[in-house]
């Protein structure tokens, strides 16, 4: 499952779009036993990376409304949440958040990356900017991936 939906949950479990890093770690190790404390720290760092929460001092605070979010009734997030999705796989998520059909987005990435001769990161961002999705951190990881 997604991490938006993971991150999600506290918020919804305390009713409020603003938490203590403790309360969210608890909330997802100890209320939910679904990760360790430390594997809950690196998922408010994935999701801080994703744009979907923000640090505060010692507050987490969600940059979306938990509510509008849908949790399925048995949902469980797998480890793979936890793993960090390139620069490629943040664009092409946003594109399609933003209502471009993952096919017609990947599609056009490989018509910009074969016709530039760039990154797939690179035909990404450019893809994405041309259709007005924001791609912001992904951007600038794709930038960094490109003086490596």
């Amino acid at each position: 499952m997604s991490l938006d939906v993971t991150v999600a949950v506290p918020f919804r479990q305390h009713g409020s779009t603003r938490l203590g890093e403790g309360e969210f770690v608890v909330a997802l190790s100890l209320d939910r036993d679904w990760f360790s404390p430390d594997q809950a720290k690196r998922l408010i760092d994935l999701a801080a990376g994703r744009g979907l929460v923000e640090r505060d001092g010692t507050e987490i605070v969600a940059t979306f409304d938990p509510a509008d979010v849908q949790v399925p009734e048995e949902f469980e997030p797998d480890a793979s949440v936890l793993r960090e999705q390139s620069a490629f796989e943040q664009i092409l998520d946003a594109c399609v958040a933003a209502g471009i059909e993952k096919q017609a987005a990947v599609a056009g990435i490989n018509e910009r990356q074969s016709k530039l001769g760039v990154t797939a990161e690179a035909a990404a961002v450019l893809f994405a900017r041309s259709n007005g999705v924001e791609v912001g951190d992904a951007a600038a990881k794709a930038k960094s991936g490109l003086a490596e």
